[in-house]
């Protein structure tokens, strides 16, 4: 991908799908090889990708729709590897780390070059967790998998949302079980319960903002189920779910502050005492800061009929796109961090593209345009990435399926991102 194709549409697109081609082709050989040695499962190890990650066969379904015809015997070898370990995850319920609602989701995207799988799809379709809700006695003290996008059930209520075999009242469950967490407008019933931990002992007490593991994740698959209980007719969507959405709006919007850098944004969690940290907040992505929590409000925006809500989503958004710095605002040590979906450039390219393609922010589609000029020289930083994450958070699958998607590749793969 030179700089000059990746400002053209289609040039960036040849190249990407000719990286996703070479992608799966070397995962293909890889876990072929896995196979024919029959080896036993060994227990994860830290920085393990899981098996069943959707990444590949959502890469290969946009590969195999798109890219040349050449390249459809690659993505359907990849998707149906890929369909013959999946499952072998972590047994918890979550669409992401090896979670069940996962592999469902890959499955149905390998379904599409493999029409074989699609009993095996409706089977596990019918196991998932839709009447799961936290205990009563969560409220006030949750962790990520009660109510998050990543392990949680707002990630099943996105792709279930957005699964065309859904009947429209099926997320109802779900919906309101999400909605009884965000009841009161400070949202205590979203504070998270992690004492003593290394790791989370940052937001022990506190509510997670973000898309991944946060509030605008869980407004963002409200969002998603109102709109499908609305096509169940008048009475439908439960008058909750309109609440908790207002709640979850306001109090974001409440926590927003304008950094050194003029833009508007959010830190990791709040609620938030006093006047915002002095200095600029680097971390701007999908999962954290002014990208992901942005696009949260303007789809509640949306789903209420807030114009004004919304047009202060796209000046938030805005005010990210004039002041971008890759070189500030994508750190990380590892290459999936600053190239990645979740912290990295491709998921701010998926979010400019979205706020470009449904809210027509003028300054969302001059960042696709940047984004897409930084993927494409750090093609070489990609095709490493690919050897050790394919991902989709994190890995090079998962970056390729956004510039293919952003492009002009297929977007029903995005339900899994709070995207559309």
């Amino acid at each position: 991908m030179t700089a000059h194709d990746s400002v053209t549409g289609q040039g960036a697109y040849t190249r990407a799908a000719g990286l996703a081609a070479e992608l799966l082709d070397a995962w293909s050989a890889r876990h072929a090889a896995l196979l024919a040695r029959r080896e036993p499962a060994r227990p994860a190890e830290p920085g393990d990708e899981p098996v069943n990650d959707p990444a590949v066969p959502v890469l290969a379904g946009l590969l195999a729709a798109g890219g040349p015809p050449a390249a459809h015997g690659t993505a359907a070898r990849a998707a149906g590897l890929w369909a013959r370990t999946a499952g072998r995850g972590r047994r918890h319920p979550g669409l992401y780390d090896g979670g069940f609602t996962g592999t469902w989701f890959g499955l149905r995207q390998a379904a599409s070059l493999h029409p074989e799988l699609g009993p095996v799809v409706e089977r596990l379709r019918g196991r998932l967790p839709v009447d799961r809700a936290p205990a009563a006695e969560r409220y006030g003290a949750v962790t990520f998998p009660d109510y998050d996008l990543i392990l949680g059930p707002a990630g099943l209520l996105l792709t279930l949302a957005a699964d065309e075999a859904c009947a429209p009242r099926e997320p109802e469950p779900l919906v309101r079980a999400l909605s009884a967490l965000c009841d009161d407008p400070a949202l205590p019933g979203l504070r998270a319960h992690h004492p003593g931990s290394a790791l989370l002992g940052w937001l022990d007490g506190r509510v997670d903002t973000g898309m991944g593991h946060g509030a605008a994740g869980v407004a963002v698959a409200l969002a998603a189920g109102v709109r499908r209980l609305r096509a169940a007719g008048e009475g439908a969507v439960p008058p909750q779910a309109l609440v908790a959405l207002a709640h979850l709006a306001g109090w974001l919007r409440a926590e927003a502050y304008e950094d050194a850098r003029s833009v508007r944004t959010w830190d990791g969690a709040g609620p938030r005492e006093g006047a915002p940290a002095p200095g600029a907040r680097a971390r701007q992505g999908w999962c954290y800061g002014t990208p992901g929590v942005a696009w949260a409000l303007w789809e509640t925006a949306d789903v209420l009929g807030d114009a004004e809500l919304a047009g202060w989503a796209c000046e938030a958004f805005s005010t990210l796109a004039a002041a971008f710095d890759p070189d500030f605002h994508l750190p990380g040590d590892h290459p999936g961090d600053r190239l990645g979906v979740c912290h990295g450039a491709a998921g701010v390219l998926l979010v400019a593209d979205a706020f470009h393609r449904h809210a027509g922010v003028p300054a969302a589609g001059r960042l696709r345009l940047r984004m897409l000029s930084h993927l494409a020289v750090h093609e070489d930083a990609i095709r490493s990435l690919a050897g050790e994450r394919t991902g989709v958070l994190t890995g090079a699958a998962g970056v390729l399926a956004a510039v293919l998607t952003a492009t002009g590749g297929d977007r029903g793969w995005l339900s899994c991102l709070g995207l559309r």
